[in-house]
C-alpha cells in the first residue's frame, strides 16, 4: 500500500491568538482555531445555547400526541434499534415518559433474526405487549410497510429518527427527523438519541402548557445528558456546535459523578475512572460494549443497563456487556485475519471498491469488519453474512469522503432495480440485504457506480494533521486541557507532527511498542499501540498527546499514529 500523504491543517491565527488569550495553551488554540471553533469551545457548557425544539418538524404534533396518551393512560411501546445511538434513546424515552407519568414498555428487534426498523413482522410482535401507542427511536423513516402495518391495526406510530429518508415516507401519525423534507431544524447531524431527547423535551414543555407541572415538580431532562453524550459519540455522527454542547453537558455530569448507574457500571467494568471521563471513552470504551450485545446476542441487554437505577443489577448487566465485547473481539480478529488474507491475493489498488463474503462470518460483527478494510485500504467497503433466511445475504458498508454509501447504494439500485431487497443508512455507512446469488452483480455493480463518482484521486490516502510543534509546547498541562475538550466525528482529536531520535523501545503487550524519544534536549515516553515492528534511531512521527497513569501517577506520554524515515 502507498503511504499516506500528510497535510498540516490551515490554521486562522487571529482565531488561534484570542483563544489563547482567553487561557487556551498553544497548541489547544490552534487545533481549535483550525476546526473553527470559537472562545465560548472553552466555557462550560451552557444549555441555553441549544438549538431550540421547536424547529423540528413535527415535534410539536409528536409532544401533543405523547401527552394525549400519558392523560389517557395508554400504553407506549418503544421500539429501538440494537446498536448504541439506539439503546440510549431508547433508555432516554423510557426514564423521560416514565418520569411524566406514561405507561411505557419498549421492544429492540434482534439483528440477526428479525434484522432492522418497524417492519410489519414486529408490529406483529409488539401486539404481545398490548401498545396503544408505537414510537420508533433511531428508526423508522424507512419503514413505509411497519407503520402501515400498524395502521391497518388502528395503532398510531411516532417516528423519531434521524437517518436519511427515502422516496417515500411512512404514513406516520408524526414524523420528528431533522433530514425529513422542509424540517428547519439547523443542525442535521442529531443523533437518534439526539432526536429522542428533543422530543421528551417538547412533551415536558406540553404537559407545563397543560399545567401537569402544578402539583408536581417538572423532571430534570438534563439528568439523561450522559446518556445522549454516549449515544452521540459511539454513533460517530459529526460533532457540530450543537452535538458538541450536548456532549459536554453529559460529560460534565459524567465527571461530577451524577451519571446513571448504567453508565457507572460500564465505567467500573472498563476499569475507568468517570471522574476522569473524556469523549474518547464513549467511543472507544463504553460504546464498543453497549454494542456488542445487539451484535453478539440482544440489545435488551443494554437497554435494561442504562435504563435501571439499581447500582447492582446496573454492574450485572455491564459485566454481561463486558463479556460480549469479549466475545466481539475474537469473533472479529478471527474474521479480520480470513478477510485480509483473502485481499492479499487481490489487486485492491486497482479495485475502486471491495466487496466480501463469506458464509462463515457472523452478520453481527461485518460493519466492524468493513471499518477495519476500508480504514486500511481506504476504499469504500461492504461486507456480507448469511441473512436470515437461506437464500439472502446482509451486507454492512463503510465509505471514504466523497462518496455517498447510501446514495451510492440508490444509485445501484436505478440501474438495477431488481438487485438490492432492502437498504438504508448514512454517508458513511449503510446497510443492504440481496439475494444469495446477486453478489457477483451486485459487486460489478457497485464498483461501477464508484468509478463513476470517484476518481484515482479519491482513493489516495490523506492524513490531516495539525502542524510540528516545538518541545516546550509538549506538556501534561497541554494534555490535560486537550483531554478535557470533546472531540470526534467532524472535529478529530488534534494529532501534532515532530522528529525525533528513538532512544529506546520495546514491545509490551506483544504488539505494541514502548518508545523513549528525544527532541533537541527532551526526552519523552511514547507508545505506538499496535505496531511491534522496531522503528529506525531518527523518525518523523505524527502522534497524539495522552496522560499515562499508572499507580497514581500522571504523566504525559505521546500516542504515535503514523511515522516515516
Amino acid at each position: 500500500m502507498a503511504q499516506p500523504s500528510w497535510v498540516a491543517r490551515p490554521v486562522d491565527e487571529a482565531v488561534a491568538a484570542t483563544l489563547q488569550q482567553a487561557g487556551a495553551p498553544t497548541l489547544l488554540a490552534r487545533a481549535l482555531a483550525a476546526r473553527g471553533a470559537e472562545v465560548d469551545d472553552l466555557n462550560e457548557p451552557d444549555l441555553q445555547a441549544l438549538l431550540p425544539f421547536d424547529t423540528l418538524k413535527g415535534v410539536g404534533q409528536a409532544a401533543t400526541l405523547l401527552a394525549e396518551a400519558i392523560a389517557a393512560g395508554k400504553k407506549i411501546v418503544i421500539i429501538a434499534d440494537y446498536d448504541a445511538d439506539g439503546a440510549t434513546a431508547c433508555a432516554v424515552g423510557l426514564r423521560a415518559l416514565r418520569a411524566m407519568g406514561a405507561m411505557v414498555d419498549y421492544l429492540v428487534p434482534n439483528r440477526i433474526t428479525m434484522g432492522y426498523g418497524l417492519t410489519p413482522e414486529v408490529v406483529q410482535l409488539a401486539l404481545a405487549r398490548q401498545p396503544d401507542l408505537l414510537v420508533t427511536v433511531d428508526n423508522g423513516i424507512a419503514s413505509v410497510a411497519g407503520v402501515a402495518a400498524a395502521n391497518a391495526l388502528g395503532i398510531p406510530v411516532i417516528v423519531t429518527d434521524h437517518h436519511l429518508p427515502g422516496e417515500v415516507l411512512p404514513d406516520a401519525a408524526a414524523i420528528v427527523n431533522p433530514n425529513q423534507p422542509a424540517c428547519p431544524f439547523p443542525s442535521k447531524a442529531l443523533a437518534g438519541v439526539g432526536v429522542m431527547f428533543y422530543t421528551m423535551l417538547a412533551l415536558r414543555a406540553e404537559l407545563r402548557r397543560r399545567g401537569a407541572w402544578q402539583a408536581r415538580p417538572e423532571p430534570n431532562l438534563g439528568a439523561l445528558l450522559d446518556l445522549v453524550a454516549l449515544g452521540t459519540v459511539a454513533d460517530v455522527v459529526r460533532l457540530d456546535r450543537n452535538n458538541r454542547l450536548l456532549v459536554a453537558a453529559g460529560l460534565r455530569r459524567v465527571r461530577s459523578g451524577r451519571a446513571s448507574a448504567g453508565l457507572n457500571a460500564l465505567y467500573r467494568v472498563a476499569g475507568r475512572d468517570p471522574a476522569r471521563a473524556v469523549s474518547a471513552d464513549l467511543g472507544f470504551v463504553l460504546g464498543p460494549r453497549l454494542n456488542a450485545a445487539g451484535r453478539m446476542e440482544d440489545m435488551t441487554h443494554g437497554i435494561e443497563c442504562l435504563a435501571c437505577d439499581e447500582v447492582d443489577v446496573a454492574l450485572r448487566y455491564a459485566q454481561k456487556l463486558d463479556a460480549f465485547n469479549r466475545e466481539r473481539r475474537e469473533v472479529e480478529g478471527a474474521m479480520q485475519e480470513s478477510a485480509l488474507a483473502r485481499l492479499d491475493t487481490l489487486e485492491a489498488g486497482q479495485r475502486y471498491t471491495l466487496s466480501l463474503y463469506d458464509p462463515e462470518w457472523h452478520p453481527g460483527v461485518i460493519g466492524i469488519l468493513a471499518s477495519r478494510i476500508k480504514d486500511r485500504f481506504h476504499r469504500p467497503v461492504i461486507t456480507f453474512a448469511p441473512g436470515t433466511s437461506a437464500d439472502e445475504i446482509r451486507g454492512s458498508g463503510r465509505s471514504i469522503a466523497g462518496f455517498h454509501l447510501r446514495d451510492a447504494l440508490d444509485q445501484v439500485t436505478k440501474q438495477h432495480p431488481d438487485l438490492i431487497l432492502r437498504f438504508g443508512g448514512h454517508a458513511a455507512a449503510a446497510g443492504l440485504t440481496l439475494r444469495s446469488d446477486d453478489f457477483a452483480r451486485f459487486e460489478a455493480a457497485f464498483e461501477t457506480v464508484a468509478r463513476q463518482w470517484l476518481s484515482p484521486g479519491d482513493l489516495a490516502l490523506q492524513v490531516d494533521y495539525d502542524g510540528e510543534v516545538a518541545p516546550a509546547d509538549l506538556t501534561l498541562a497541554t494534555a490535560e486541557a486537550l483531554r478535557a475538550q470533546v472531540w470526534g466525528q467532524g472535529f478529530p482529536e488534534p494529532l501534532f507532527g515532530g522528529r525525533f531520535a528513538v532512544i529506546q523501545q520495546r514491545v509490551v503487550g506483544e504488539r505494541h511498542l514502548k518508545l523513549r524519544l528525544r527532541q533537541g534536549e527532551r526526552a519523552f515516553d511514547a507508545i505506538f499501540f499496535g505496531h511491534a515492528e522496531p522503528l529506525p534511531d531518527s523518525i518523523q512521527a505524527l502522534f497524539q498527546l495522552s496522560v499515562n497513569e499508572w499507580n497514581g501517577n500522571r504523566q504525559l506520554q505521546l500516542e504515535l499514529r503514523h511515522w516515516r524515515v
